[in-house]
């Protein structure tokens, strides 16, 4: 499925879709995109929060199991105007609302792949939470889903869109490192909220290095430029056993990948880090310098003193800015940043790791990406 895949396509700005008008199918480009929720729980209210402040959408439907997550995302889109018809039912939802262009899905991983490939199915735009999927097969089928499909696929990896990042990235792509030939990260925190019970059930999550950590590790597989040739890592739980009852998440791992050309990664992943002990970092390394993704402040490695890149946007919030493109690529079918192909290359990384961690052993990417 990667055998077309070069460097200059995966770094290359992302052009058209397709030829023709630049509307949603029907619409004048001044008419507002029709915009639904699959999903308003803890994730979903924060995205429909940032998207009621996108111009041009209306919030049309919104649809959660959970009563008070619904009665609450209703309320959120009420308040500033819109009237969204209430579902618990995304099937019902998408078979009754025709109008609607563009849906975003923001439900457990496990139910990730028959939203997204119902709503593409029908034509719709989608912007779906990361991870892609739980297994290699289910990216498979979104990812072919996407590809045939009339509407865009776009995954919820919004630190693409982050403007230090995406300044960091830049510059990183640009040279100004010289080549890249190390990538290390840290993502030591407290917990996750435990009233969330699908966070620690990896059957729904698919674990933290593939719910959790593929944001960073999608930030260092585009870093690299290419998928890692292999990976071995080694993590469990050591702190919190059972806790919360039932847990069947790590609290703890790392992961070491091998990339073309002699490139490293290495990554470590904590959930009892004492409160501002280590933190969390992106950083990545070249021949003549490194620089912290986050801040997008770097360092020469000949020179003394930190330099900081000039940050288009800085200060705006990712998660808006991925929804703000979300709909302008919607609009204009243009090739999203955070796509189908990047979305299931980060998230088959990811389950790299996962692999390896739980069956103690040197995995390749062969083994994932088939």
């Amino acid at each position: 499925m990667d055998g077309s895949f070069t460097r200059r396509s995966f770094l290359a700005v992302p052009g058209a879709l397709a030829a023709g008008p630049a509307i949603l199918s029907g619409q004048s480009p001044n008419e507002a995109v029709r915009v639904a929720f699959i999903g308003v729980g803890n994730r979903g209210s924060y995205l429909e929060k940032h998207m009621l402040d996108v111009p041009g959408i209306q919030i049309a439907a919104i649809c959660d199991i959970n009563p008070d997550t619904l009665a609450a995302g209703i309320a959120a889109a009420k308040n500033r105007g819109h009237k969204p018809a209430s579902y618990t039912d995304f099937r019902k939802m998408l078979d009754q609302e025709k109008t609607i262009d563009a849906v975003v899905i923001a439900t457990p991983v496990n139910l990730h792949k028959e939203m997204a490939i119902t709503a593409l199915e029908m034509g719709k735009h989608v912007y779906c939470e990361k991870p892609m999927g739980l297994t290699p097969e289910e990216c498979n089928q979104i990812f072919a889903a996407a590809k045939s499909a009339k509407g865009i696929f776009q995954a919820g990896f919004q630190l693409r869109h982050d403007p230090a990042r995406a300044a960091a990235m830049r510059f990183v792509h640009s040279g100004g490192l010289g080549k890249v030939v190390y990538l290390h990260g840290t993502r030591h925190t407290g917990d996750l909220p435990r009233q969330t019970a699908w966070y620690f059930n990896r059957a729904i999550s698919g674990d933290n290095i593939v719910e959790q950590a593929c944001h960073i590790i999608d930030l260092f597989t585009w870093a690299a430029g290419a998928p890692p040739l292999r990976v071995y890592g080694s993590g469990g739980i050591n702190v919190f056993n059972d806790v919360p009852p039932g847990r069947t998440t790590m609290d703890n791992y790392s992961v070491v990948y091998d990339f073309p050309g002699g490139l490293r990664m290495n990554f470590s992943h904590i959930y009892f880090d004492p409160p501002g002990f280590s933190g969390i970092h992106e950083r990545v390394f070249g021949a003549d310098g490194a620089i912290e993704l986050s801040t997008a402040i770097w360092i020469a490695r000949d020179q003394k003193g930190e330099k900081k890149l000039e940050v288009p946007n800085a200060g705006k919030d990712s998660t808006y800015l991925s929804l703000e493109a979300f709909i302008d690529n919607a609009r204009n079918k243009r090739r999203p940043l955070n796509d189908a192909e990047s979305a299931r290359r980060s998230t088959l990384v990811a389950m790299m790791g996962r692999k390896s961690i739980y069956e103690q052993r040197v995995v390749s990417w062969d083994e994932v990406s088939r």
